[in-house]
């Protein structure tokens, strides 16, 4: 029997740049925050500035759990040496730096939600897709986010996977997302979309209708 809890979702985006000033892009990660909220889920970011940090507190405010996966070691080298916010329920320090951070806090989620974006979330992007995780692209927010179909396809070569949805609409984009997260479990290992090989596998999946 398969356990259930609570849908843990993580929000990745610009926490530095011209994107955290665009009024309109920190109103939908505000958004998409209380949406997180409203639907009962468990909100995880970086414990980072910006469009994310914008998410966490519109998370709070519909009583999300908020959980920050941190670069640093410590609170102190959280606060005072990545110059970061305090403000999730829960903090986990990694001690392992931004690159390695980002590894844990795709894992600990069962979908990502990309919003606007730069070189990092570009890093947390090709991350999800590898490893086969249910991805969301708040489109219309800037960044890379506007562009994520040709990176994949244009400049990559590769397919846009079944589990990635796409909307301009917070709410209208988590229910892609949720149905994305049910109806394409992850892989049974790290690499499972080259390993995996039972009847049903990711490989097939990549031919069947897209969600979203």
């Amino acid at each position: 029997m398969s356990a259930h809890h609570k849908l843990k979702i993580g929000v990745m985006g610009s926490a530095s740049g011209p994107q955290i000033v665009d009024p309109h892009a920190r109103a939908m990660a505000k958004l998409l925050g209380q949406e997180i909220g409203k639907r009962g889920h468990i909100f995880i970011n970086g414990a980072c500035p910006g469009l994310p940090h914008d998410a966490l507190l519109g998370a709070k405010e519909n009583g999300a759990l908020t959980i920050g996966i941190s670069p640093a070691f410590s609170e102190y080298e959280h606060a005072n040496e990545y110059n970061s916010p305090l403000d999730n329920d829960m903090m986990i320090y990694t001690g392992q730096g931004f690159m390695e951070r980002d590894i844990i806090n795709i894992r600990s989620s069962d979908g990502v939600v990309f919003i606007a974006g730069g070189i990092g979330t570009l890093n947390e992007l090709t991350i999800a897709y590898d490893e086969g995780r249910p991805m969301a692209v708040l489109t219309g927010t800037g960044g890379i986010s506007n562009v994520i179909p040709d990176i994949i396809t244009k400049y990559c070569l590769r397919t846009i996977p079944p589990n990635m949805v796409f909307d301009d609409d917070p709410a209208k984009l988590l229910e892609k997302l949720e149905v994305a997260i049910r109806a394409f479990p992850l892989p049974i290992h790290e690499d499972g979309r080259v390993i995996d090989r039972p009847e049903g596998n990711r490989e097939d999946l990549m031919n069947e209708k897209h969600p979203g």
